[in-house]
């Protein structure tokens, strides 16, 4: 039997919390995450913001003449 399909199997109150328990604890990850950045020091410098700009593609629109 599949993942999918014990899943599946589960009444409707389990599921709901199921998916419950996954979106808080993937919530509480991006707030610890940060933390842990602050913590352990790894929050980007202004020269490391400048040099991800850098990077970052940029788009530039061309009009199209009419014909």
């Amino acid at each position: 039997m599949s993942l999918w399909q014990s899943y599946k199997g589960l009444p409707a109150k389990s599921r709901l919390a199921v998916g419950a328990g996954l979106l808080f604890w993937g919530v509480v990850g991006l707030y610890m995450s940060d933390r842990a950045e602050e913590k352990f020091g790894f929050t980007p410098t202004e020269a490391d913001k400048r040099e991800l700009e850098k990077l970052t593609p940029k788009i530039q629109v061309i009009d199209r003449r009419e014909r």
